[in-house]
């Protein structure tokens, strides 16, 4: 049974969580403030963290800083705070999704499902499908169906990052200096353009994407198979 610590100071919010995801065949570890949770997550060897940015004794920002330092345990940020530069941060320090407070059971449930399949064999397989949309990472071909799809080099070296981490927001700033290098890290003007180019070639209806999604402010997430 996949193993959940869920990191917040409300204890009503604690009790929402443990009801919600043990319903959903999750185990729960509850931890009240920041020292107990990177206590937890160094010990107790959870598959996920859902972490409250808000706690008494420090910024959930240095929480996920902490927890990365040993870890690579997949981190849900839930917060009232609403702002970009909370969300880009949050990001930009490990955290592989955001959500902010109020949210939805069905919502929750699907975020966490979504981040728990970047945990499986999708690296050693070396395929990852989404949106009707092969992608071969070790013969670096993309593919739908029996027709195979040609791709640049950037717009293939954008599309394997995003295949590497489907369904995880990748901020503007992080795709830009893993593909073009940091002296890029602003241009999000140009990463925009390739991203069209992408969808271009992708989506059924490049208008309306379903595979590359725009996190408005943020960045661009892979959605894989739901």
């Amino acid at each position: 049974m996949p193993r959940i610590l869920v990191i917040d100071d409300e204890p009503q919010i604690r009790k929402f969580m443990r009801i919600s995801l043990t319903a959903n065949g999750y185990e729960v570890i509850e931890a009240e403030n920041a020292a107990q949770g990177i206590e937890a997550a160094r010990t107790r060897q959870p598959d996920m963290v859902i972490l409250d940015l808000g706690l008494p004794d420090l910024d959930g920002q240095e929480v996920i800083s902490a927890v990365r330092e040993g870890s690579d345990v997949p981190i849900i940020v839930l917060s009232v705070r609403a702002q970009e530069m909370d969300k880009v941060e949050a990001l930009d320090r490990g955290a592989n999704d955001y959500v902010v407070k109020p949210f939805g059971v069905s919502e929750l449930m699907a975020r966490v499902r979504a981040v728990m399949r970047q945990r499986g064999p999708k690296e050693t397989e070396g395929v990852v499908e989404a949106g009707g949309i092969r992608i071969d990472l070790t013969r670096r071909v993309v593919s739908r169906g029996a027709e195979e799809l040609h791709l640049s080099k950037k717009e293939w070296e954008l599309l394997e990052l995003f295949a590497r981490s489907p369904d995880h927001v990748l901020t503007h700033k992080h795709i830009l200096k893993a593909v073009w290098g940091p002296a890029h890290t602003d241009d999000t003007a140009y990463l925009r353009v390739y991203v069209n180019q992408l969808r271009q070639k992708l989506e059924a209806d490049p208008s309306q994407p379903v595979l590359i999604v725009t996190e408005p402010g943020v960045g661009y997430r892979l959605k894989g198979r739901e």
